[in-house]
């Protein structure tokens, strides 16, 4: 039989174990994407924002695979989350004026991949 010590050692590595799991693989992925409902001048002016500040918004243009639905709150969805991603998801990255939020959904659609860290 084992000592309590022994079994007491065995357990926190094993927690242990499965803490580190949970970092490296098991770490829930984010997305950045426009709000529900926010007002079209604040996601134009952050969708500008965006893609001038370096996001990848060429999946938004005319013959991108993300270009619909040809909504603000589709094309701003797309930016902000390139922009969160390209900044690594640092604190305040997916901000843009209170009109965005973080996911844990993949927002991704049809051909329409929105990357992901």
């Amino acid at each position: 039989m084992a000592s309590p010590k022994l079994i007491s050692v065995m357990s926190m590595l094993v927690t242990t174990m499965v803490l580190i799991n949970v970092m490296i693989v098991g770490a829930a992925k984010t997305w950045c994407v426009a709000k529900k409902g926010a007002d079209t001048t604040t996601l134009l002016s952050a969708l500008n924002y965006a893609c001038g500040a370096g996001a990848d918004c060429e999946p938004i243009q005319s013959t991108g695979l993300c270009f619909n639905p040809d909504t603000v709150e589709g094309h701003a969805s797309y930016a902000f989350n390139s922009y969160y991603q390209i900044q690594k998801q640092a604190d305040g990255s997916c901000d843009f004026g209170g009109s965005a939020t973080i996911v844990e959904i993949d927002p991704s659609y049809e051909k329409c991949v929105y990357p992901s860290s």
